[in-house]
């Protein structure tokens, strides 16, 4: 009987960000992944933090599983050493094969594709599409405005309360790796 590698699935920016704290956690989220035997689940650039991410897990000795859309095969400098690379037609179904192939989830700071990845999980977990951990890494306080707008969406009754439950912020790689240890076991 085969046992497959838990897989965690990674949305991060596919720019450096400003500040040299994104990449150093990056890369330390990579090497955890590989520490631990799980697989990466990720967007499949070779660029920004996603690289970061990527570049250390296999470095590390990592799985790793990019999914990119077509036309982003250029710009996000497809990584084309992954263990497994998927081809997407288009972003959505990019997030849907990344999810499927999780079993947990781990936002890291990124933009408006990251935004986008983080509310279309935590929507269908809203929903009860999925019972899937969703943790955000909150290097140098990266998601904590993030945070803030969710309590405003909540106290304008825009949201149910219980919306908050459904993702963790964490402070650092080291309190992220202890719950991953929990989630993924």
């Amino acid at each position: 009987m085969t046992v497959l590698a838990r897989s965690l699935c990674v949305f991060c920016g596919s720019r450096a960000g400003t500040d040299p704290r994104f990449a150093a956690d990056a890369r330390a989220v990579g090497e955890m992944i590989a520490r631990h035997g799980w697989r990466l689940v990720y967007g499949a650039g070779d660029i920004g933090i996603m690289g970061e991410v990527a570049r250390a897990a296999q470095s590390a000795g990592a799985a790793t599983m990019g999914v990119i859309p077509t036309h982003l095969m250029q710009a996000e400098v497809g990584k084309r050493d992954l263990g497994m690379l998927v081809v997407t037609e288009t972003m959505h179904e990019r997030k849907k094969v990344m999810f499927t192939n999780s079993d947990a989830i781990v936002v890291l700071p990124g933009g408006a594709g990251s935004l986008d990845e983080f509310f279309e999980v935590l929507t269908w977990r809203q929903l009860g599409l999925h019972a899937k951990t969703i943790f955000l890494l909150n290097t140098a306080g990266y998601w904590s405005p993030l945070a803030n707008l969710v309590d405003h969406i909540v106290d304008q009754g825009f949201a149910d309360p219980s919306l908050r439950g459904f993702f963790t912020m964490l402070p650092d790689v080291a309190t992220l790796e202890a719950r991953l240890s929990d989630t993924l076991m």
